[in-house]
């Protein structure tokens, strides 16, 4: 019977004067209310995602069912999420979850010491996760696998003889690992996939902002402005955004507290697990190389001209001496490098300038608390961060760009006319112009333009949507939509 309907019953007796009948029916509509409450926002809340919605989910369905499935590799940096999103896609769509941690589990190290072979492996691992191991209804799932080269190369037998086991593999400073002489690695075994930090969707969507994020999508695809209240709600989340950043746990911090001093804490820990991580997984010659060149890039991005410049890191400095470090950051996930473009033509990969190239950070809200900038100075705006606007706006754009799995480039000519970044869409070679506020005069564009003659042309600022003189104009918070 449920609450409605003894709500009824207690209607038919309420012309009696029974009080302890009347108690009991105001009770019942009291908690008809929050009932009815309760499945309106539950279901709300389920459908956008909740505060750990990941866009991962969506490639993990296709790989789980494809037909040419291998072993997948999820690579990405510390913290971003990668054994939660892993963990809660296998609770969400399989029978159960076969979870083997090389961290926690010394035993399991030397279990792929004895064999590699899936025969030997599968009866043991499903005694060691303590889940019986189904073919097509188990997810393996081998964690901190960095610490175990056997582990990886055992993928490659698990694709050839035993294809029906569904494994994930993930773990910190894989594409460092990876890159390892020693490492025999499973080329043509398997799938990869990187895993960055949540960007500006999937932030808005553990707002609980469902209705925003369709908005925008509309009218990015209609080129037709958002109403002004959203336009500037939308801003505002924006620049939160960029203090936040989008690591899972300083979201989920944030949301639960808003409280801005235990968001920089947690991004401190991470920035000093990063630190930790250059003195644990690096050569011993290049700690210092590589903690001198992750230190500097904030000085390089407080420059007009973001172009990463070795001479910044210290007097005398040459590529030979640093190239090396920049890689590992690169290959950890910790940093992106992009290179300019030194002619517009498909493949862009074929024209890229080895020598000069843009550093940024992998995360926005870690690039702020490494710069220690104080969220007000971003959230109002303050004139104090007007050397540094240019450099983390550029970030931002950078990070949106890569989680929509862009291979970014920028072009730059002769004689000095700078375009933020080209990218190749739907066929196309887009130039993308940024800017930090709806300043959006740029003329580096406008020379672009003259010489290459693209279909049209993306410029990003404050400014709301809109597409004019073949200039598709986005607001900063939309760069997800691109």
């Amino acid at each position: 019977m449920n609450i409605a309907h003894l709500v009824g019953k207690c209607n038919l007796v309420s012309n009696s004067s029974s009080y302890s009948c009347n108690i009991v029916r105001y009770l019942l509509e009291i908690l008809l209310i929050f009932t009815r409450i309760y499945v309106t926002l539950v279901p709300a809340q389920k459908e956008s995602g909740g505060i750990m919605y990941r866009k991962i989910t969506e490639y993990l369905l296709k790989w789980k069912s494809g037909p040419y499935r291998k072993p997948l590799i999820l690579q990405g940096a510390r913290q971003v999420g990668k054994t939660y999103s892993i963990l809660e896609f296998g609770r969400e769509h399989y029978d159960n979850v076969a979870y083997l941690n090389f961290e926690t589990s010394p035993t399991l190290i030397k279990t792929f010491e004895e064999s590699i072979e899936p025969a030997f492996l599968i009866p043991i691992l499903s005694r060691l996760a303590n889940q019986t191991i189904i073919k097509e209804k188990t997810l393996i799932v081998f964690d901190e696998v960095q610490l175990c080269e056997r582990a990886l190369t055992s993928l490659k037998y698990f694709c050839e003889n035993a294809p029906e086991y569904h494994i994930i593999v993930a773990g910190n400073l894989l594409g460092v690992a990876v890159n390892r002489e020693q490492f025999s690695f499973p080329v043509g075994k398997v799938d990869i996939k990187p895993l960055y930090p949540m960007d500006m969707e999937e932030f808005l969507l553990a707002c609980g902002e469902k209705d925003l994020v369709l908005q925008i999508k509309q009218c990015f695809t209609n080129d037709t402005p958002m109403p002004t209240a959203l336009h500037e709600a939308a801003l505002s989340y924006y620049r939160q955004y960029l203090v936040v950043g989008g690591m899972p746990d300083c979201v989920n911090k944030y949301l639960e507290t808003k409280d801005h001093i235990l968001v920089r804490h947690t991004q401190n820990m991470i920035l000093a697990s990063y630190l930790n991580d250059m003195s644990k997984y690096n050569n011993t010659n290049e700690i210092k190389k590589t903690r001198l060149v992750y230190d500097n890039i904030t000085v390089q991005l407080s420059r007009k001209n973001t172009k990463f410049q070795y001479k910044l890191i210290k007097k005398g400095a040459r590529a030979a001496e640093f190239e090396n470090a920049i890689e590992w950051l690169c290959l950890s996930g910790i940093v992106s490098r992009i290179y300019r473009a030194q002619n517009i033509k498909k493949p862009l990969a074929n024209y890229r300038d080895i020598d000069s190239f843009k550093v940024y950070v992998s995360d926005i809200g870690l690039l702020c608390a490494k710069k220690e900038i104080v969220p007000e100075d971003v959230l109002y705006l303050s004139s104090d961060l007007n050397d540094f606007k240019g450099g983390m706006v550029e970030n931002y754009v950078c990070n949106q760009l890569t989680s929509n799995d862009y291979t970014n480039y920028y072009w730059e000519s002769d004689r000095g006319a700078e375009v933020d970044f080209v990218i190749q869409r739907d066929g196309r070679i887009i130039p993308i112009e940024v800017k930090s506020a709806d300043n959006t005069k740029a003329k580096s564009l406008k020379i672009y333009m003259d010489m290459h003659k693209p279909e049209y042309a993306i410029k990003i600022s404050t400014k709301n949507f809109g597409f004019e003189d073949s200039k598709k104009t986005i607001p900063l918070y939309a760069v997800f939509c691109i």
